[in-house]
């Protein structure tokens, strides 16, 4: 996949003589010293964060630097995009992606200090629609109603969430009936403003976009069936990289805090465990 630079894929899983090899293939692509770093800066980590959490990191951000004095800037994209960039030499302190697969594949060629993810929180799926849409009013069924003729999806092969809402359509039975009608989306924020714009009817997204004030206060969700998608459990790695790592590892134990994980559900995150 072009923007994924090794696809694990959340199917098959890699060999072990593939998982033997990815490191040397770095190696030799990369160079052993070609790496860049973050220098070292006080009370700065750099973050790279999936879409779904545009709306959660501001108020975690602001809420951690209250808290402690270190202030969190943060990148955004698919979790397959952040991966490749990061696979790249993105220098970067923390990975917080949707899934487990993207930052395992940081770990299986050694650029994480853990030997496995942490799960930080649990994603939940959702069908949104403008209160103007002809989805109106929303149920599972709109999908299949002749009105919608346009269904937001986040790509499958890039987004945690496009993979899940994948999975959803086949469990409800629901492909063939909405295969003409998807408008496939890079990442699940692209997707909602898709369904925002009215360039789709409905869109198949994350609560914690669906919940956040602005799409409140301009539409609708239902939550899909959590039994017809694969648990989205989102996990969160250190790069070995960093040079801030002790701040790190200190942000993601607050983020695995009880009373953090508490706050997750007004944010439209389940807490991990």
């Amino acid at each position: 996949m072009k923007d994924s630079y090794f696809y694990l894929g959340y199917r098959k899983p890699l060999s072990r003589a593939a998982l033997t090899l990815l490191p040397l293939i770095l190696v030799t692509l990369l160079g052993t010293n070609s790496r860049p770093t973050l220098a070292q800066t006080p009370g700065v980590l750099h973050v790279a964060a999936a879409s779904d959490l545009q709306p959660v990191m501001p108020a975690l951000s602001a809420e951690y630097e209250r808290a402690t004095g270190v202030k969190i800037i943060t990148s955004f994209g698919s979790s397959a995009t952040l991966t490749q960039q990061l696979l790249n030499g993105d220098p970067q302190d923390i990975f917080l992606s949707a899934d487990y697969v993207h930052p395992e594949q940081l770990v299986v060629v050694g650029l994480t200090d853990s030997t496995a993810p942490t799960p930080y929180a649990h994603g939940v799926l959702v069908l949104w629609a403008r209160n103007d849409s002809p989805a109106q009013p929303l149920t599972i069924n709109s999908l299949t109603s002749p009105k919608v003729t346009r269904i937001a999806i986040a790509n499958s092969l890039h987004a945690p969430y496009g993979y899940a809402a994948t999975r959803a359509l086949e469990s409800l039975r629901l492909t063939s009936a909405t295969a003409g009608k998807l408008v496939v989306a890079e990442d699940i924020a692209q997707t909602a403003q898709f369904a925002e714009s009215g360039n789709a009817q409905v869109g198949l997204i994350s609560l914690t976009i669906a919940s956040s004030p602005h799409f409140r206060d301009l539409g609708s969700f239902v939550r899909l069936p959590p039994h017809s998608y694969p648990q989205i459990r989102q996990c969160a790695v250190i790069l070995k990289a960093s040079k801030n790592q002790t701040a790190a590892h200190d942000f993601l134990k607050w983020l695995e805090s009880a009373p953090t994980q508490q706050s997750f559900p007004k944010f439209g995150l389940d807490p991990a465990n």
